[in-house]
């Protein structure tokens, strides 16, 4: 995922989150998530630059953790079939596909709920066949009229870091799997990826080095860092302004388990 890549995905999913806002310490928290989470993927994506042939399979991908076969609906489902579908899979969203099984967009029960309000305001039944005769026929409210597109999707080879720091950063807590030319293969969830990735000694230490490489440079080289069940331990010579701020940036990421500090502190 190169930088136009991580621009571009950025962009549509804040144009796609939610707009409520979260608990007061929710910003900070999810900020040292994201910065964690881009980190990895930017490692992830470096890895998965050479040749697959030359590279061995190491790193979890998001076709490791897909739903298979996933839900889907067609362009053409109606309101009430695309309810009955959302209640049947038990999920908040389904994605839209045309004949060819290519992903339009997404439609979800927010889509469906506006379109509900939206008609509880509408003039009554005989106003609108005053209005417009009798023989117009009623709207019919589809799939492909509701849902939102382009929609947000993974690539079933995209490690798993990568899938993770996009889903997060969009807030969605499902997003579709496809293959590159866009037809739909999985479906994978939000905790699913995160889940993985809190079991993931080698993914955590990555990120971590990422960070240090990123916002603390003069620690590259100097300060090591080792991973054991989620717990981070952070050994060697540092400045003791770095030092708070490392050590406040990693406690603060979900995926660490415990930061034990064998950090040496040195005059800036």
């Amino acid at each position: 995922m190169n930088e136009h890549e991580k621009y571009s995905a950025g962009a549509d999913a804040r144009r796609t989150g939610p707009r409520h806002a979260w608990r007061p310490d929710e910003p900070l928290r999810q900020d040292a998530l994201m910065r964690y989470l881009g980190a990895i993927a930017a490692v992830s994506a470096s890895k998965g630059a050479r040749p697959a042939a030359q590279a061995p399979r190491t790193a979890l991908l998001v076709s490791d953790l897909m739903v298979v076969p996933p839900p889907s609906v067609s362009a053409d489902t109606t309101l009430p079939d695309i309810a009955r579908a959302l209640s049947e899979h038990g999920t908040g969203s389904l994605p839209v596909v045309d004949t060819d099984d290519r992903v339009l967009g997404v439609v979800s029960e927010a889509d469906l709920l506006a379109v509900v309000a939206a008609q509880a305001h509408r003039p009554s039944a005989l106003r609108r066949l005053r209005e417009t005769g009798p023989t117009a026929e009623p709207r019919k409210e589809t799939a492909e009229a509701l849902m939102t597109s382009p929609a947000i999707t993974v690539l079933a080879d995209t490690t798993v870091a990568e899938a993770a720091w996009l889903v997060s950063l969009s807030r969605l807590k499902r997003v579709p799997v496809t293959e590159p030319d866009g037809r739909l293969v999985g479906a994978v969830q939000r905790h699913t990826l995160l889940d993985a990735l809190l079991h993931d000694d080698a993914a955590i230490r990555e990120g971590v080095e990422g960070r240090i490489r990123d916002a603390f440079p003069e620690a590259v080289g100097t300060v090591d860092v080792t991973v054991r069940k989620g717990a981070v331990r952070l050994r060697g010579p540092i400045t003791g302004n770095d030092a708070t701020r490392l050590l406040a940036e990693v406690k603060g990421l979900d995926v660490v388990t415990s930061v034990i500090d064998e950090l040496t502190v040195r005059d800036g």
